[in-house]
């Protein structure tokens, strides 16, 4: 249909090249919707009839139920959408549609309307997922833990302060979306292939039907730029990094040699041998598709860099790595909720991995602090006193005055004073008596919990408002189509 200059057709393997309409499904809506807005806008403004306009528009409407899988000689959504139209409307009314914008607008448009429903989507899935993680950490606020630095036991903690670490660290994940939506929410209907129009068309009318917060000004930029899809994809990316972290992390903790935790059963594979396994599978998918979603981001990232200024066909190539990262990334919150819902926390085996371990050197350490003895010679007595025990076999509160004095040799410091805090300090002590704005003790546990389910309330009231603003601004479109065609 859009072939005017040229004298022939496509070739079956040259439109089965250039199509992309099996990538198109996803965007199919948003074209109707933005056709429907563009139309109102046309007639509003006298360029086209309200008798055109009743005609496209229930054409339109009627296309909301299309499923568009039947093979059709279309480049892509946008010709096959105007094609049904024309035949539905008759081409002295369907063919006035596509008046003053172009196939570059409308793309640009409707690739802004999915993703921003997407951020939407994932603003939401990702609140889910942080109140599934700060309702575990509730119930254990007291499980004692190892945390870990280089993969060695550092410190004891709890399994809450781990838990809302990582709702901390999807709070961040939440921010950028939040934000990038600011960028993707700017309509560039109307801009027209690069360089806007002659017809005396209004945006901004356009973009207020839309749910849209503003316009993309330049019409070289609203047509051709996609740095806001490159954003969008390079935020899921770290959000799926932070998701494969957890799960690897779940993955370690699930083997026999762990057995901290247990996963239900349902999110887990067997062996098609082995018939003892329960394997994590749905972990390891988690990691591994955070790197297709990274290859993703790579080739958005190459396309747009090789470009030159003005719309280039490339594009079109990236909307299907657009598609499958919003697919991949909901799918994998919707899936870390559903496992930190059922998750077994073992925590006898959490806490035995805990006391095994010489974890209270550093509370010792920071005991003698308070007696005046400086940090790095207190860091000493205490690494002296872990390497005396370890080669005794024997946990540090089961160390003779004779061995605390060999530990302390050359330091001026009472062995007597060091024997009273070894024996005063547990890895319950340690928990109690930790009190920095944040640390893994007892008191910072509640304190923080608390905050997190405020948050958690105060960013689903904002996510909420954003959804509703995009749906009365399509009652309202629905309103003034009904006007147009009843």
């Amino acid at each position: 249909m859009y072939r005017s200059r040229l004298g022939t057709d496509l070739s079956d393997i040259t439109l089965d090249y250039v199509s992309s309409l099996d990538d198109d499904s996803e965007i199919a809506l948003y074209d109707i919707l933005g056709s429907q807005a563009h139309v109102l806008m046309l007639h509003e403004n006298q360029i086209i009839t309200k008798t055109d306009a009743k005609k496209i528009l229930s054409a339109l409407e009627e296309l909301k139920n299309e499923k568009f899988d039947l093979p059709s000689g279309a480049e892509d959504i946008h010709e096959l959408i105007e094609s049904m139209v024309i035949k539905k409307a008759g081409m002295a009314s369907g063919g006035k549609m596509h008046t003053a914008r172009s196939r570059n607008d409308q793309v640009a448009l409707d690739i802004r309307m999915k993703i921003r429903d997407d951020i939407n989507i994932l603003c939401n899935c990702l609140l889910d997922t942080i109140e599934a993680i700060i309702s575990l950490a509730k119930n254990h606020q007291k499980t004692i833990m190892p945390l870990y630095t280089h993969l060695q036991q550092a410190q004891a903690g709890v399994f809450s302060h781990y838990l809302i670490a990582h709702a901390d660290v999807l709070f961040r994940d939440f921010d950028r979306l939040y934000t990038t939506f600011t960028h993707v929410n700017q309509s560039p209907l109307g801009a027209g292939p690069v360089g806007g129009t002659s017809i005396p068309i209004d945006r901004h009318s356009t973009a207020e039907m839309l749910g849209f917060d503003g316009l993309v000004e330049n019409s070289l930029d609203a047509t051709s730029s996609r740095d806001f899809v490159a954003e969008y994809v390079s935020m899921i990316a770290i959000l799926m990094t932070n998701l494969s972290k957890i799960a690897e992390d779940f993955v370690i903790w699930s083997t026999t040699e762990f057995s901290f935790i247990e996963l239900a059963d349902e999110f887990t594979s067997p062996s098609s041998v082995m018939p003892q396994k329960k394997n994590p599978d749905i972990l390891e998918l988690t990691r591994g598709k955070t790197a297709e979603i990274i290859g993703n981001l790579t080739a958005i990232l190459t396309t747009i860099k090789g470009l030159a200024s003005g719309y280039g066909r490339d594009l079109q190539q990236i909307k299907s790595s657009i598609w499958s990262t919003s697919k991949i990334s909901i799918s994998a919150l919707l899936i870390l909720k559903s496992i930190l819902l059922t998750l077994h926390v073992n925590e006898k085996q959490m806490k035995k991995a805990t006391e095994s371990s010489y974890l209270i050197a550093l509370d010792i350490a920071e005991h003698l602090v308070q007696k005046g003895i400086p940090f790095r010679t207190t860091h000493k007595i205490a690494g002296s006193l872990v390497q005396i025990a370890h080669a005794s076999k024997k946990p540090l509160n089961k160390l003779d005055i004779k061995e605390i004095s060999k530990a302390i040799d050359g330091t001026k410091t009472d062995p007597k004073m060091v024997l009273e805090i070894i024996q005063n300090t547990s890895i319950t002590s340690s928990l109690k008596d930790r009190v920095s704005f944040g640390s893994s003790g007892y008191g910072e546990q509640k304190r923080m919990i608390e905050d997190r389910i405020q948050k958690i309330n105060s960013c689903r009231i904002i996510t909420t408002k954003r959804q509703n603003d995009i749906l009365k601004a399509f009652d309202n479109l629905s309103s003034k189509i009904h006007d147009v065609t009843k």
